[in-house]
C-alpha cells in the first residue's frame, strides 16, 4: 500500500512541478503568442500515462518475460536433493526478511547468475542459473540468494519502474514541447504538426533517454550495494564476500538480457562504457564496501567493550 501511494505521490508530484516551472518561466505563455496551440496540461497527462503506464505494464509482466525469455523453470514440486536444498533456503531467508515466499526457480546456462523480479514483494521470483549451482558453495550460494531476496524486501523492483516511469515522462515531455519548438521556429510550420516536429521529438527523446540513463544506472548501483549488505546480513559477511569473489573468476559472463540486467547478482565487466552507464558497480568496490562495513562493525563492537 506504501509503494502504491508512493507511485501515486511521486507521479502527481512531477506534474506538478512541470505545471509550476513552465508557468514560471512564462513557457507556455511564449508558446501561445508562437501560435503553437499546445495544451501542456493534456500533454502532460499523456505523458503520465505513457511513461509510468508502460514501465509498470513492464514490471506487471516481468515474472512471465523472465522465465519466456530465459526458460526459468519454475521449482513446483521439489524432487532433487539440491532443489529441496534450495527451496529450504529460500523459505528460511524470506522469512528473516519479512517476506512472502517467492518462486524459486533455475535457468539453463553455465554461467553463474541469478535474478529476483516481481510486481510485489509477496509475489516474487527468485531464479538462479544452473552455472552458479554448479560452481559455488552452499554457502555462497546462501548469500546471492540473500543479496536477491534482499532486492525483494527493499522493494527495490517497483522502486526501479517507478524511478523509470517519472523519467519517461520527463522525457517524452520535454520530446515533444522541444518538437513543437524546433517545429515553429526553424521550419516555419504554423499550423498542425510537420515533419519538423517528427523527427526533432524522436532526435530530442533519443538524447533525453541518453542522460536520463545516468539517473536510472546510479540507483541501480546504489541499489546493489544495499543489496550485498543485506545478503551479508542474511547469509553472512563473508560468505556474501566469497560469492561476490567467486563471480570475478567467472566475470566473463554476459549480461541478463533486457530489463532483467538490472536486478542480477553479476553485471557484465566486459563493457568498455563509462561507469556512469554501468547497472552494477564493479565489484571490487563492492566487495571493499563489505569490508569497510565489517571493519567499522568490529571497531564498533571493541569500542562497546571497552567502555563496558
Amino acid at each position: 500500500m506504501k509503494r502504491i501511494l508512493l507511485f501515486a505521490a511521486t507521479n502527481i508530484a512531477v506534474i506538478t512541478l512541470l505545471s509550476v516551472v513552465l508557468s514560471a518561466l512564462g513557457i507556455d505563455q511564449w508558446l501561445y503568442q508562437q501560435g503553437v496551440g499546445l495544451n501542456l496540461k493534456s500533454l502532460l497527462a499523456f505523458s503520465a500515462i505513457f511513461g509510468m503506464g508502460g514501465s509498470f505494464i513492464s514490471l506487471a509482466i516481468s515474472k512471465w518475460m523472465a522465465k519466456t525469455t530465459l526458460g526459468v523453470q519454475v521449482i513446483e514440486r521439489a524432487t532433487t536433493p539440491q532443489q529441496q536444498w534450495l527451496i529450504a533456503t529460500v523459505q528460511r531467508l524470506s522469512s528473516k526478511a519479512g517476506i512472502g515466499m517467492p518462486e524459486v526457480g533455475i535457468f539453463p546456462t553455465d554461467q553463474p547468475n541469478a535474478f529476483a523480479t516481481g510486481m510485489t514483494r509477496d509475489s516474487a521470483l527468485v531464479a538462479v542459473s544452473s552455472g552458479l549451482l554448479g560452481s559455488m558453495r552452499a554457502d555462497e550460494v546462501e548469500a546471492v540468494l540473500g543479496h536477491e531476496i534482499t532486492h525483494v524486501a527493499n522493494g527495490d523492483m517497483v522502486t526501479m519502474g517507478l524511478l523509470q516511469g517519472v523519467i519517461n515522462t520527463f522525457v517524452i515531455f520535454l520530446a515533444r514541447i522541444i518538437g513543437y519548438v524546433v517545429d515553429r521556429a526553424l521550419f516555419g510550420n504554423q499550423r498542425g504538426m510537420g515533419m519538423g516536429y517528427f523527427l526533432t521529438t524522436i532526435v530530442a527523446q533519443i538524447f533525453l533517454s541518453f542522460f536520463a540513463t545516468l539517473i536510472v544506472m546510479a540507483f541501480s548501483r546504489w541499489r546493489e550495494y544495499r543489496a550485498d549488505a543485506g545478503g551479508a546480513r542474511l547469509a553472512g559477511t563473508a560468505n556474501m564476500i566469497a560469492a561476490l569473489r567467486r563471480l570475478q573468476v567467472a566475470r566473463d559472463a554476459p549480461e541478463l538480457p533486457g530489463n532483467l540486467a538490472a536486478f542480477g547478482i553479476s553485471g557484465d565487466a566486459r563493457k568498455t562504457m563509462i561507469r556512469l552507464f554501468m547497472s552494477h558497480p564493479p565489484l571490487e568496490q563492492r566487495i571493499a564496501a563489505l569490508e569497510r562495513a565489517a571493519s567499522d562493525q568490529d571497531n564498533a563492537g571493541n569500542m562497546t567493550r571497552a567502555h563496558s
